[in-house]
C-alpha cells in the first residue's frame, strides 16, 4: 500500500473515522406517512462531504456534511450516535489542514483527493 492510500480500519468506531475531507455515504432511516395513515420505512442515502465535526468523542457528537444539489449549497447535521443512522460509508478522503472547512461555502476550489481501499 502506497503512502497516500489509507484504509479505513472497520474495528475502529465510528467516531474515530469520521474527519473533516472525507466524501461519504450517509444512510438514514425516513419515516413516510401516506394519506391512509401508514408507516412506511425506507432508508434515504445523503452523499456529500464531511465540512465539520463538533464534539466527536462524546455521545453527543455532531458532524456536518455538506453536498450541491441542483446548484444549490445543502448541509445537514447528523447526530453521531443517532438510530436513524444505518451507516456511513467513505468514498473519498481529501487532503485539508483545517478542522472547519467553512471556506468550501464560498469557494469554488476542488480539494486534492486521496485513494480509498475498502
Amino acid at each position: 500500500m502506497a503512502k497516500n492510500e489509507t484504509q479505513p480500519n472497520e474495528k475502529q468506531p465510528l467516531n474515530q473515522q469520521l474527519k473533516p475531507g472525507l466524501t461519504v455515504n450517509v444512510h438514514q432511516k425516513i419515516k413516510d406517512v401516506n394519506a391512509r395513515g401508514d408507516v412506511k420505512e425506507r432508508i434515504q442515502v445523503f452523499k456529500g462531504i464531511i465540512i465539520a465535526t463538533r464534539k466527536i468523542n462524546s455521545p453527543e457528537g455532531t458532524f456536518t456534511v455538506r453536498k450541491i444539489s441542483n446548484g444549490v449549497g445543502v448541509e445537514k447535521i447528523f447526530p453521531i450516535n443517532s438510530p436513524t443512522i444505518v451507516k456511513v460509508e467513505v468514498l473519498k478522503k481529501a487532503h485539508v489542514r483545517r478542522a472547519k472547512l467553512n471556506f468550501i461555502r464560498t469557494s469554488k476550489k476542488k480539494l486534492k483527493e486521496q485513494k480509498v481501499t475498502s
